[in-house]
């Protein structure tokens, strides 16, 4: 399957922001874009004025950044999401957080989204007890995500288990921090996801 493999800190300073790529180390003074905030490539003689499709395009890019996916895969998502009876905007954003390597990450197991595919990629967890190697596996309310058993032995398990002890856990989500075990109690909430994009402006750019 194809991917990004370049270095992740050049798309946050593409679009202009933070996207928390490399979990902790985007909230210290390493953070490519505190110390180049200016985007990557040529310097421009002055800053111009962003048009409303490239303000619409950039929104796009912040999500499709965020959740490590390319063109092709995130269209498919928001044509479920347009698909799904309400706003489309909003439906994106659910779409995206009950992926199985978003879950994964929100209970505290990886550090960033993207150790959190890498975790699931290399079949270290299990939903409802069945192993899942697809980062883009839908959950449902009631499904069940732990850490398989050969995995529990591996580093990235012991740092989670230090990891946990202060996650902040989204209230559609139960963890049981001893025996890392967490649970879909009910669908994400709009309240309550982290979402560095504008769902409507994405809805429009693809509207044009």
């Amino acid at each position: 399957m194809a991917r990004y493999t370049g270095p992740v800190c050049r798309l946050c300073r593409r679009v202009g922001e933070k996207l928390m790529l490399k979990g902790e180390r985007c909230a210290t003074a390493k953070c490519s874009v505190e110390r180049r905030p200016m985007p990557p490539g040529r310097r421009p003689s002055r800053p111009r004025r962003l048009s409303d499709h490239e303000l619409r395009l950039r929104e796009k890019q912040k999500a499709r950044y965020s959740y490590g996916m390319l063109e092709r895969q995130f269209y498919r998502f928001f044509g479920e999401a347009e698909r799904t009876p309400g706003a489309t905007g909003e439906n994106l954003k659910q779409l995206l957080e009950r992926r199985l390597d978003s879950i994964t990450f929100r209970l505290g197991f990886a550090e960033s989204l993207s150790q959190a595919r890498q975790l699931v990629r290399h079949g270290h967890m299990a939903v409802n007890g069945r192993k899942v190697n697809v980062p883009s596996f839908l959950v449902k309310p009631g499904d069940v995500v732990t850490w398989r058993e050969k995995a529990q032995a591996k580093e990235p398990y012991k740092a989670a288990c230090e990891r946990v002890e202060s996650q902040l856990i989204p209230s559609w989500l139960e963890l049981d921090r001893e025996n890392l075990v967490g649970r879909v109690l009910t669908l994400p909430v709009p309240e309550e996801i982290a979402a560095r994009f504008d769902g409507k402006m994405i809805v429009e750019y693809y509207s044009r």
